[in-house]
């Protein structure tokens, strides 16, 4: 079975570790991109906050799905 990852701000993703997701928090853009790029290959599901997912983009939300990468969401602002 794969793992659930969230990247964000601490306030926003910190409370997520106690439903067991995989915590990797991202103040400011470098460690956003820092964490995607280290993602595990186990993570299969990423939650990202929404200041992330503009960081990151089409690198994480490209409009085609791909493979290569896992399936992402992003979380309301």
């Amino acid at each position: 079975m794969g793992r659930v990852a969230v990247i964000g701000a601490r306030t926003s993703v910190g409370g997520l570790a106690l439903a067991g997701v995989e915590v990797l928090v991202a103040e400011d853009p470098d460690a956003v991109r820092r964490a995607w790029r280290e993602l595990p290959g186990t993570v299969v599901l990423v939650i990202l906050t929404a200041s992330a997912a503009e960081t990151l983009g089409a690198e994480a939300m490209g409009p085609e799905p791909d493979q290569a990468r896992p399936l992402t969401v992003v979380m309301p602002r």
